[in-house]
């Protein structure tokens, strides 16, 4: 195959490359090797993957190629190369390192759920992305694996958690990506990156969690798709939408048909354009691109408007109760470890990011009241958020307070401390998404326009729980009135 095909493979869109696949227009054999030779040639500058699956992908490939030719096909993934993060998303046999260098070793013996729904309805996995040590931050470096850039800005981050998975989607390694996201990990690297990610509702996709089946609630945590364009996305999460009777938080609800609802009218939709949230900061540059974003969807026939909010807390408030909450599960895992025989504060805990050990160290003196009066401000966020709701079908807001973060040198990058001098926390305080994850909303990032400088800008679309549908729709009218896929986001 000459590189040229190999290019105009992958820049198919990831709908269209499952459709020729179908129609065995192509080959899952050929579409494996263009990527595999893409992420050969741009994974070193981006570090993007930290396993790549060569093998295992080429011989799955084999197996899809053969199972087209004899008329089945075993989902709307079949043939269509995909990527999943380093972090709870275990395959079986694969190294899975949680971006911490005492895990470098560790091999599970079993498949994550999420993850093997995705390989049995038909996508092959190319490898895994880098993530922060445990995720826990808005950028992805880790002293195992260094950082990974954003494809627009060589030395620029990709965002976090899941910026190996985003920077893997912009730059063309992978049709689609896994991504998590407890506190924006998934719509952070997608607006820093220039692609799209979504948060779906909490409880329409399963998650399976063990020890703690309760470990996803506070804050609402959850997997979700990153992909290059909106329809993409949406067929990703088709593919990963399902009840399961294990998670708790799982709902039984028939899954829509989301690539329908890209289709649907955004005509009428009102929305409420929050352009700070109700407190948090938000750079000029910023700023600018979002309010023109914004503006943009009312040549859809969207209604915006501008609506009186003020968080019940102030914006470091709102994010130290993230921290806390992830505090309180850090312990959960740092217990789950010691138990399978890894005493990381025995061996380790003064080499883990200080932001992290920080967080967890403060979570073990909480007392319960100390929680209960986390739950009546996280209460007092949701209220105020389902006010906006109650008058209105979706907010739109900036994905982040800034477009840019430069990379560190010592693998604990972070984001600004401040934004227009006004002081945030660097871990998350710069991001305007981790609110949602109270709410257990849906919430998308689309790419909304450039910065001067050359840095995307993310939108973030939050719909009611359950209205997945409105988020996608308003994603994909403002892709219309402002397309941005169909070239790479790196040289080629």
């Amino acid at each position: 195959m000459s590189d040229a095909c190999a290019t105009d493979l992958v820049l198919l869109p990831a709908t269209e490359l499952a459709q020729r696949i179908r129609a065995r227009r192509v080959s899952p054999v050929e579409v494996v090797d263009a990527y595999l030779a893409r992420i050969d040639a741009v994974n070193p500058a981006l570090n993007a993957y930290v396993t790549v699956l060569a093998d295992r992908a080429r011989a799955a490939a084999k197996v899809a190629e053969r199972e087209v030719s004899e008329g089945r096909v075993r989902g709307p993934l079949h043939g269509v190369p995909i990527a999943v993060k380093d972090l709870f998303d275990f395959l079986e046999g694969v190294p899975n390192t949680f971006g911490v260098t005492e895990f470098a070793g560790y091999v599970p013996e079993e498949t994550a759920p999420h993850v093997s729904r995705l390989e049995q309805l038909g996508a092959i996995i190319l490898g895994k992305t880098n993530t922060p040590e445990f995720g826990h931050k808005a950028t992805t470096d880790n002293r195992l694996y260094g950082p990974t850039s954003t494809p627009f800005a060589a030395g620029h981050n990709a965002g976090g958690s899941s910026g190996g998975s985003a920077a893997a989607v912009a730059a063309g390694m992978c049709a689609l990506a896994q991504g998590s996201d407890g506190g924006g990990s998934v719509r952070i690297p997608a607006a820093l990156c220039g692609v799209v990610g979504l948060k779906p509702s909490f409880g329409l996709l399963a998650g399976v969690v063990r020890p703690d089946a309760f470990f996803a609630f506070n804050p609402f945590m959850g997997n979700g798709p990153l992909a290059r364009s909106v329809e993409d996305c949406a067929l990703m999460l088709e593919a990963m939408a399902g009840f399961d009777a294990r998670d708790p938080g799982s709902v039984p609800l028939p899954v829509k048909s989301f690539r329908e609802a890209i289709f649907q009218p955004a005509r009428g939709l009102r929305v409420a354009y929050l352009p700070t949230l109700g407190g948090f900061p938000v750079a000029a540059d910023v700023a600018a691109v979002i309010d023109t974003a914004a503006h943009a969807l009312e040549s859809a026939g969207v209604v915006v408007e501008q609506p009186d909010f003020t968080l019940p807390a102030s914006h470091t408030e709102v994010t130290d109760l993230w921290l806390r909450c992830t505090g309180s599960a850090m312990i959960g895992l740092i217990e789950t470890f010691r138990d399978a025989g890894l005493d990381l504060r025995a061996v380790s805990w003064e080499t883990l990011p200080p932001h992290l050990r920080e967080a967890t160290e403060r979570a073990t003196t909480f007392t319960t009241a100390d929680t209960r009066r986390d739950q009546f401000l996280r209460t007092a966020i949701f209220d105020a958020l389902a006010a906006i709701f109650d008058r209105y079908d979706a907010i739109i807001t900036p994905t982040t307070g800034v477009a840019a973060v430069p990379n560190a040198t010592d693998g604990w990058t972070v984001g600004p401390t401040t934004i227009d001098d006004e002081p945030v926390d660097p871990v998350l305080g710069w991001c305007l998404t981790h609110p949602f994850n109270y709410t257990g909303s849906p919430a998308i990032s689309v790419p909304a326009g450039m910065t001067p400088a050359g840095f995307p800008v993310g939108l973030q679309i939050a719909a009611p729980r359950f209205r997945d549908d409105t988020v996608l729709t308003l994603a994909a009218a403002f892709e219309r009135i402002r397309p941005w896929h169909g070239e790479l986001r790196f040289p080629r």
